[in-house]
């Protein structure tokens, strides 16, 4: 079988760990891009990271395959990252109207874009088919729409179905989506669904893709290569019963995990692959064509948000740091903490690092409500004022994503590159968020 990866000595290493943010953390603050004052909060991006993680990620595929990773843009859609990864040779998955108008605006190809979402409207379908965009149809009632919308007119469109596996879930629900009673996708397994797609299929020769998702995070290796199993022996089903083959892709969705626990990143590109070998061999021998749609994995491990720490206390003997992150841009971490837990590191105010012995403490963010902490009893070198922390793996989701409780604005977003020399050069992703910008006019 051919290959395209090569000696894993070879393999493009993401630039992670705690040398290299102390770098980027104390270079902010030298170049005056945090400051107590003017700018408490940011976000940092290491896109020489980033860009190791994507050659990662398409050398561990066979280059004698088809295969298109269209970057999940739900991930973090702001529209310099999505530019950068489609230099980087990505491809773009939207679920919403504003997704899809970022990538478009972003300069994806519309052959690059891939179109997902259980809600999509006539509007959004017709955009797609006119642009031919690839659509996955998600239940019956949408296949009717696409038949109205396709009646005496072609589309370059690729177009596929989405079939729930019924493989079951993770450790996070909320992350799961080949449960039994999940939201997404055609439920293969319910009572008369696989011979209804059949003849779905049979009737249409313009359907000629299958996809799934069956999860990300808590969503472990095997469980993801038993569903696209599923679907990819579905594939050969419907080829052997209409006795063509009108399938010939299959969307494989994303959701590998991230390891929010250390720097090391694991799982790998490469033991997702080993596991679709084992579940799945026929990927691998040239007959469909691949998609991928991985988001978090791509960015997480690149990225992270620092905070200055405005105030300190106890409370019931507890030290408490209050800052300025919080739920307004860990949204999953303050609200669903054992699921999401981050790891946080302590600096000096000119971002070295900060030693000492460790004190079970609470960080607390800004926002108004008893239950906007970052960490519990988290031990950390005892944090003073004017200290940073640092909430580490927040490249995807954390400060994209932002959460405007009480009428917090979103914090600037930085990209950094690193010269051979190691000098490093900051570029704006996205802008501070101005308090002006919040004072919506009233109408008269």
């Amino acid at each position: 079988m051919p290959e395209n990866r090569p000696p894993s000595e070879h393999l493009p290493s993401p630039l992670i760990g705690a040398e290299r943010r102390e770098l980027l953390l104390r270079e902010a603050v030298r170049q005056g891009l945090l400051d107590p004052e003017e700018t408490p909060l940011a976000a940092f991006l290491d896109l020489d990271a980033v860009t190791g993680t994507v050659a990662a990620l398409h050398a561990a595929f066979p280059a004698a395959l088809d295969v298109r990773h269209a970057f999940a843009a739900k991930a973090n859609p702001l529209g310099p990252v999505l530019r950068r990864l489609r230099a980087l040779g990505m491809g773009c998955e939207v679920a919403s109207p504003g997704e899809f108008a970022q990538a478009l605006a972003a300069g994806f190809p519309p052959e690059l874009i891939v179109l997902d979402s259980p809600a999509k409207t006539r509007r959004e379908l017709a955009l797609a088919l006119d642009l031919g965009v690839t659509v996955n149809i998600d239940n019956w009632q949408e296949l009717a729409r696409i038949d109205a919308l396709l009646a005496g007119r072609r589309s370059a469109a690729r177009i596929g179905v989405r079939i729930n596996p019924q493989v079951g879930g993770g450790s996070i629900a909320a992350m799961s989506t080949a449960t039994a009673t999940s939201k997404f996708g055609i439920p293969l397994a319910d009572a008369g669904n696989a011979t209804r797609l059949i003849e779905a299929f049979r009737a249409r020769p313009w359907l000629t893709e299958l996809h799934c998702h069956v999860g990300s995070q808590g969503v472990d290796l095997d469980l993801m290569a038993t569903g696209v199993a599923a679907t990819a022996a579905f594939a050969e089903r419907i080829n052997r019963e209409l006795g063509r083959r009108q399938v010939t892709g299959l969307d494989i969705g994303g959701g590998l995990p991230v390891n929010f626990a250390d720097d090391r990143i694991a799982p790998g590109w490469d033991a997702y692959v080993d596991r679709l070998r084992t579940h799945a061999p026929v990927l691998f021998d040239g007959r469909y064509r691949l998609t991928t749609e991985f988001g978090r994995s791509v960015l997480a491990k690149s990225g992270f948000i620092a905070s200055y720490i405005e105030y300190t206390k106890e409370a019931g003997g507890r030290p408490i740091a209050i800052g300025h992150a919080g739920a307004q841009v860990a949204t999953r971490t303050v609200f669903m903490p054992d699921s999401w837990p981050l790891r946080i590191s302590a600096h000096h105010p000119s971002g070295r690092t900060k030693h000492g012995t460790p004190v079970p403490q609470d960080v607390a963010g800004p926002c108004c409500f008893a239950g906007d902490l970052i960490a519990r009893a988290r031990p950390l070198p005892r944090l003073d004022p004017g200290d940073l922390i640092c909430l580490l793996d927040c490249g995807a989701y954390y400060p994209s994503n932002h959460f405007s409780y009480n009428s917090l604005p979103e914090p600037p977003v930085h990209g950094a590159t690193t010269t051979p020399t190691g000098t490093v050069h900051f570029t704006p992703l996205r802008p501070a968020q101005p308090l002006e910008a919040l004072l919506t006019p009233t109408p008269a």
